[in-house]
């Protein structure tokens, strides 16, 4: 028999509790005692823990109210089958079939800046933080992730999010008054292997993720709640997330980093799967290392057309404030509301380095000279001998959809209503369940 997770009583005064985060995804294995929701109420904070060890099913959505005593979930032992919720007077779940998995808790992302971890954050990624420090660092636009938690267990207190708040404004200040001549002119180049990381979990060919220009691993998370079956692996670009600024001189030297980082995985197949540059680089994977390649998917690629919103590219790479950031985000997305403040906060406080804005601006000059692009693999496209997709969202302002169309008939063709430039993050459910058909 399943263990029932309730919404527990807090205070006396207590009728309902807001179901705020949970630390677990659908699915996922959790030990009793460990972290496994947040609650909110009008008075108080705080993280339940588990109740017992088990498989978490028929979870109820984060940011319900739920009446004291009501089933928010169930915990199946690894020999039990998981059916219909036992407890059918439980407060509606929102866990979706297994072939349509619940998306991670993530804010919506823009297509060429990843969503910090203090917006992106998904359930069960094992950062620990008390409820009232998540809460700050929503509000704040704060990155959990690069916090040191001064708690046990280097768990993340309120008082830790207030210390980076106050340095994020003392440094949003100082370079604020910064003159033009203070800000580095040319980018500080590095060396060294481009960022891999690995997703634990998942069985088979593994899924090879690569983000477009100005983003970083992290911008996947929307989509790999639909992938976990596989093992995923993200490549992060030069000058990108974790991995070293490198000169790249032309399109050709940064596909043979990417050959090189595919190398150093050591996988004998792949799927791979590309976004906007990425994309790009994807596709010229899969015309040299055919061989490696299972399949591949392509999602608002570039190549395959000189038309690109330079104005876009320009504006998010020379943006040192939230203010001047936000307008440019807001153009990658369908619906513009997407884009909050808050969130445009949370992306420039990812984008603070100056030498990482240099080494970005720099890729873009040698990669889209004068608002064009600069490389052209339509050819690459024509020569495809491995299991091909395109998926191109319909409002797409950054690079039009109507170069899918030069794909041969061979190439499944996925146009997705609603959409702009990131439809992975803006509809991750309808790019999910394609993607699941197939992998």
């Amino acid at each position: 028999m399943p263990n029932e997770v309730i919404m527990p009583k807090v205070d006396m005064d207590m009728a309902s509790g807001k179901l705020a985060t949970w630390h677990v995804a659908p699915g996922d294995w959790v030990e009793k005692g460990a972290p496994l929701f947040d609650i909110e109420t009008d008075k108080a904070a705080m993280e339940v823990e588990a109740p017992a060890s088990g498989f978490l099913h028929h979870v109820i959505a984060e940011g319900t109210d739920v009446p004291i005593g009501s089933t928010v979930a169930w915990l199946y032992g690894k020999d039990e089958a998981v059916g219909e919720p036992p407890n059918q007077s439980a407060a509606p779940a929102v866990e979706t079939p297994a072939d349509s998995p619940e998306p991670a808790a993530v804010a919506p992302a823009a297509a060429a800046v990843a969503a910090p971890a203090g917006e992106t954050a998904g359930v069960g990624q094992g950062l620990r933080a008390t409820p009232l420090a998540r809460s700050l660092a929503r509000e704040g636009g704060v990155d959990l992730g690069a916090i040191s938690g001064s708690g046990p267990q280097g768990r993340v207190q309120g008082e830790d999010v207030r210390r980076a708040l106050e340095a994020g404004r003392a440094d949003a200040t100082a370079e604020a008054v910064l003159p033009a001549s203070a800000l580095p002119s040319s980018p500080e180049w590095q060396t060294g292997p481009l960022s891999i990381i690995r997703s634990k979990g998942g069985t088979g060919i593994p899924v090879v993720l690569i983000h477009g220009f100005a983003s970083d691993g992290a911008s996947w998370a929307p989509l790999e709640a639909y992938l976990k079956h596989r093992p995923l692996i993200r490549i992060e670009l030069p000058s990108h997330g974790k991995s070293p600024r490198l000169r790249i001189p032309d399109f050709a030297s940064l596909a043979a980093e990417l050959r090189r980082a595919l190398e150093q995985m050591g996988e004998e197949k792949v799927h791979l799967i590309g976004h906007s540059l990425g994309g790009a680089l994807a596709l010229a994977l899969a015309d040299t290392r055919p061989r490696q390649v299972e399949s591949l998917t392509l999602i608002a690629p570039a190549g395959l057309g000189p038309d690109i919103n330079g104005q876009v590219l320009s504006g998010i790479c020379r943006a040192h404030r939230a203010e001047s950031l936000a307008p440019w985000l807001r153009c990658l997305v369908a619906n513009p509301d997407m884009i909050t403040d808050g969130y445009a906060k949370a992306a420039m406080a990812g984008r603070k380095d100056a030498a990482l804005r240099a080494a970005q601006t720099a890729l873009a000059d040698v990669l889209f000279p004068d608002g064009t692009q600069g490389f052209d693999l339509r050819a690459a496209l024509g020569r495809l001998d491995v299991p091909a997709r395109i998926i191109w969202g319909r409002q797409d302002g950054i690079i039009p959809w109507q170069h899918a169309l030069r794909a041969s008939g061979q190439v499944a063709l996925h146009l997705i209503e609603g959409a702009g430039h990131m439809p992975q993050v803006e509809v991750p459910d309808q790019i999910g369940k394609i993607l699941r058909q197939h992998l």
